[in-house]
């Protein structure tokens, strides 16, 4: 049996145009494309943070360097400028495939350029990110962050995990560890 998951998507990215008028297809900065694994011409779907939406779409190589995310054609009218999206790439793995699974998530800043790449299943558990703010995990070792504005959230398993905020929201867990949120 073959199940379909998460390969890799690029977190929380921000809109920089939409073309109505386009054949279709999102135009995507090949430096996230690479960090992401994901091909040109490959299948994705775009989730809008800002208002909800949800389709499926192919990607297509913009200018690198660029940090252009613009969604063309038919879907544009879904996507304003500015909006923040979640760009996924799905695809088929076998049971033994799945012995080693491990997504890649490709955190970006609002200009869409890297912050941090991660290739841990965990990853995807530890996430709670808002605008400004800061995550972390760490299994057996330490996890920090701390955000202006904003909200810090941190776990760790068998280590420790700290965070501030100012302004915001901190949480945190930590199993066989020390928490300390200020």
């Amino acid at each position: 049996m073959r199940r379909t998951m998460l390969k890799s998507k690029i977190h929380r990215a921000t809109i920089t145009g939409s073309d109505l008028h386009y054949v279709g297809s999102i135009t995507v900065d090949p430096d996230l494309l690479d960090a992401a694994d994901i091909l040109p011409h490959e299948q994705v779907h775009v989730v809008d943070v800002d208002n909800g939406s949800r389709f499926e779409t192919y990607t297509i190589a913009g200018e690198r360097g660029s940090g252009v995310i613009q969604v063309n054609g038919a879907a544009a009218r879904l996507v304003h400028t500015g909006d923040t999206v979640i760009v996924i790439s799905y695809a088929d793995y076998s049971r033994e495939d799945l012995a080693d699974y491990a997504p890649t998530v490709v955190h970006v800043d609002r200009s869409n350029a890297i912050i941090q790449v991660d290739d841990a299943v965990d990853v995807l558990l530890t996430e709670a990110r808002v605008p400004g703010a800061s995550t972390g995990s760490a299994i057996g070792g330490a996890s920090t962050g701390s955000a202006t504005g904003g909200a810090s959230t941190g776990s760790a398993t068998g280590g420790a995990s700290t965070g501030s905020a100012t302004g915001g929201a901190s949480t945190g867990s930590a199993t066989g560890g020390v928490e300390a949120f200020a």
